[in-house]
């Protein structure tokens, strides 16, 4: 095994890492939403929360860097405003997807989504070292 392939194995692990624990995060804060506001619910099952941790991580992977690059244009002229929008999507995408996840009213979602995001922003400030060495190590 050369220096390389040591390089992808410990990248690959880093990422695999992270991704597990963005999900658990995402279903700590969601469910800790769910707790704080009574208008989020998860049809009394910590399996729902489970399930649209792991559906709002997809979703937050896959769709929003391609809505954030769509939107990047409003992003300019509103100041990075659009894209909490986004992230409200996510939240939304996440209700229609997941049966028993609800959020009622738009005060909900927000409030949802600075919470989700305050909470991202604390993991990503705790394992921002690690991404760097990812990207070093892939380099």
């Amino acid at each position: 095994m050369n220096d390389r392939d040591c390089h992808n194995r410990v990248a690959s692990v880093l990422v695999i890492r992270w991704l597990f624990i963005s999900w658990l995060t995402n279903a700590v804060v969601l469910g800790l939403a769910g707790w704080i506001l009574s208008g989020v619910t998860f049809g009394g099952s910590g399996w729902t929360v489970i399930w649209s941790a792991a559906v709002f991580g997809v979703l937050n992977t896959i769709l929003k860097p391609l809505l954030k690059l769509l939107t990047l244009p409003l992003a300019v002229i509103t100041l990075g405003l659009v894209w909490f929008f986004v992230s409200m999507l996510m939240l939304w995408l996440t209700q229609l997807i997941i049966s028993g996840f609800a959020i009622h009213g738009f005060w909900n979602y927000v409030w949802a989504t600075i919470i989700v995001w305050a909470a991202n922003l604390v993991l990503d400030f705790l394992f921002r070292g690690d991404r760097g060495r990812t990207a070093a190590a892939t380099a």
